[in-house]
């Protein structure tokens, strides 16, 4: 009995977690157990246990590890792996992208709320917005990972639903009160160059390169303009935009707030995370990518010079292009 309280206490924990305030938690609940408010509170109340089917259900809904349930405080560290499928996506990758869009509503209202990313390629946040530039990620991460024929770019479109969501992640980026850049100095000749590897075995034609590097234009004006006021143009929200003098193997994410990162992510696979909330690897993870500005030169608000060295390079390899 004691060992079933226990891991029954940690599952009640990780809800908590996830939705700190009651009200919130509740009705997260009704919706996805179809369940009556007093059925939702009789068991945050502790006087009914979620049945083994309701617990599957929110940790699958949630992304819950069950092993982390059974064996709480072991010495590994739990690291997940988020595979998505952009093309085909099942209802569940749905449901689970649609709820990194709500995490990010959700923690906005914390005012020491801070996002950093460490990248050797152009940020989802950022790509989100300009089509061509996603379709490109998309054509790139079919032609390492996906096991089928190559397909031309005119040939490869995103699920409707996952454009909707790429377009709602856009926006909710903007709403995140602090957000930290590193970007790998060779960012945009990495982008280059594999426009022209792709155009060069015909799976780009000329008119779709012209497209990809007018959006390639299109993003260097929008993070000039971010960089040069420091903040989101649309909402105000501080943005740091840093250039790294060191190549970066990859890229790194992490989410802080009510005084500890809750998440920190490494990409994998292209299009992919490897993630973990394991708060002791989560704080020493900050430590490590705090670091990495010692190597790198702050552009945003900053420096101008260096600005404006920066895009004016970036602008002669799109030329180039």
């Amino acid at each position: 009995m004691a060992d079933n309280e226990f891991w029954y206490d940690n599952f009640m924990e990780i809800l908590y977690k996830k939705y700190p305030k009651k009200k919130e938690l509740t009705e997260a609940l009704m919706d996805l157990l179809f369940m009556e408010r007093e059925a939702v509170y009789r068991r945050l109340r502790n006087e009914v246990m979620f049945t083994a089917h309701e617990v599957v259900k929110i940790a699958t809904a949630w992304n819950v590890s069950l092993d982390d349930l059974i064996t709480p405080g072991r010495e590994q560290i739990p690291f997940k792996l988020q595979l998505w499928n952009y093309l085909n996506p099942s209802d569940r990758e749905l449901s689970t992208m649609q709820s990194v869009i709500q995490g990010l509503d959700a923690v906005k209202v914390f005012p020491d709320m801070e996002y950093m990313e460490i990248c050797n390629k152009l940020p989802r946040m950022l790509t989100s917005g300009f089509p061509y530039l996603s379709r490109l990620y998309l054509l790139k991460w079919m032609y390492l990972y996906v096991n089928e024929e190559a397909s031309s770019y005119s040939k490869i479109f995103f699920h409707e639903k996952v454009t909707r969501l790429s377009q709602d992640l856009y926006k909710a980026a903007k709403n995140l009160p602090s957000v930290n850049f590193i970007f790998d100095n060779m960012l945009f000749y990495y982008t280059v160059s594999d426009v022209r590897y792709f155009h060069s075995i015909y799976l780009i034609t000329d008119e779709e390169k012209a497209l990809i590097k007018q959006n390639l234009y299109d993003l260097l004006d929008y993070m000039s303009e971010v960089a040069s006021k420091g903040c989101w143009p649309e909402t105000g929200n501080k943005v740091s935009v840093y250039i790294s003098h060191i190549n970066i193997d990859t890229s790194y994410i992490y989410y802080y707030f009510s005084g500890e990162v809750k998440l920190c992510c490494v990409q994998a696979f292209g299009k992919n995370e490897i993630y973990t909330e394991d708060s002791s690897i989560a704080q020493d993870f900050r430590g490590w990518m705090q670091s990495k500005k010692r190597s790198s030169i702050q552009i945003s608000e900053a420096d101008e010079k260096s600005r404006i060295e920066f895009f004016a390079r970036q602008r002669l390899l799109v030329d180039e292009l």
